[in-house]
């Protein structure tokens, strides 16, 4: 053959493997194997092992956040597990820890098992102490393991945040879900498979058949948001407007009298790390967003104080969380909740920062 002839055949055998590995993974995918006699488990397993992946253990764990110890292998043929790729300053994630507690608290005697799994996108999410903290404040009882060097995510193959993966009782990866959402979706498969692993087991259990959304869940409706998450941080800044993008060390900066939709205006003298942006004094930044909600992944060494404008006013109703009086204050290294607004539009946000040593890392938006 032509090399030409050769190098398709090769890509083409290349897309049908991986097409073929992404296909065990593919969320909602139904056990549809050989019926065999409900307490065979071993032709069960064999039918299984030609659909289902299995499962991965924890693999190097840099620390336990909330959990002397656990292993994946030690509860597999005791319960049903669930694994959550997560971290701490991912809205995405954190929106979908409420779902992930209920399931916790209702179906945990029932022999559930969750198990998240804290891999950083940042530096400071690296440190326990941070992440012990934000498990605190999530209200995080179900164990949670760090993952520093991604050794668990490339062992699964990860590829977001969040992203869960149901095993069963035989120990195979069933189910998968991507980012938020399918909520429904995911706990009738946690309860489908909770009623195998009775049947498996041989014990009697009353598995409930209906779905419920947490009291605290924050909706969103991801038609309506017309902003991305934008990076402050020279690996990412490719929204920067008025400055130059992707370089390192100081700019002195001017926001322009217009700006454009979903770019990042900085004004002042910004310090330029990979990750992020830092002040150095009287400065600010102006955002026009669309979208309801705005969060701000930021951190500072003392309290700094953040005045926080909205389209040329003080903010007033629409202060999210972390402000008061119309004034973030900014020092944990966190995601912080800007703006909550009732609904969703364009407007143009504005932050004016006095003191130096503020580092922005990203705006994400609900």
């Amino acid at each position: 053959m032509e090399k030409r002839t050769i190098a398709l055949v090769i890509a083409v055998i290349l897309i049908a493997g991986a097409i073929v590995y992404l296909e065990q993974f593919s969320a909602n995918k139904s056990y549809t194997g050989t019926p065999v006699a409900p307490g065979n488990r071993t032709a069960i397993n064999a039918e299984k092992a030609k659909i289902y992946p299995y499962a991965k253990e924890i693999a190097q764990p840099s620390g336990f956040v909330n959990v002397d110890n656990i292993t994946i292998g030690s509860l597999i043929g005791k319960n049903v597990i669930l694994v959550d790729f997560w971290t701490y300053s991912c809205i995405n994630c954190v929106r979908t820890i409420p779902y992930l507690n209920m399931w916790y608290s209702e179906y945990h005697d029932q022999g559930l098992e969750i198990i998240g799994v804290h891999t950083p996108e940042f530096q400071f999410e690296h440190n326990i102490d941070n992440v012990r903290q934000a498990v605190r404040r999530f209200g995080i009882r179900y164990p949670v393991v760090l993952d520093n060097n991604y050794a668990t995510w490339d062992s699964y193959g990860n590829q977001y945040w969040p992203e869960e993966y149901l095993i069963d009782i035989d120990g195979f990866i069933v189910y998968r879900a991507i980012g938020e959402g399918d909520y429904n979706a995911t706990e009738m498969e946690i309860q489908n498979l909770l009623r195998e692993r009775a049947q498996a087991l041989g014990i009697q259990a009353n598995i409930s058949n209906t779905t419920a959304a947490p009291a605290n869940a924050v909706s969103v409706d991801f038609s309506q948001i017309g902003s991305q998450e934008t990076y402050f941080g020279a690996g990412k800044n490719q929204f920067l407007a008025n400055g130059q993008q992707s370089a390192t060390g100081p700019q002195a900066l001017v926001i322009p009298g217009s700006v454009q939709s979903n770019m990042l205006y900085l004004g002042g003298t910004w310090n330029f790390a990979d990750e992020y942006a830092e002040t150095t004094g009287n400065d600010s930044i102006v955002f026009q967003y669309n979208a309801k909600n705005v969060y701000f992944v930021a951190s500072a060494d003392n309290a700094t104080a953040v005045t926080v404008m909205l389209d040329g006013k003080p903010i007033g109703s629409s202060a999210g969380s972390d402000v008061t009086g119309g004034v973030a204050t900014i020092q944990d290294e966190r995601l912080y909740t800007l703006v909550a607004g009732t609904d969703y539009g364009e407007h143009t946000l504005k932050l004016d920062i006095a003191q130096p040593g503020l580092r922005a890392y990203t705006f994400t938006f609900g």
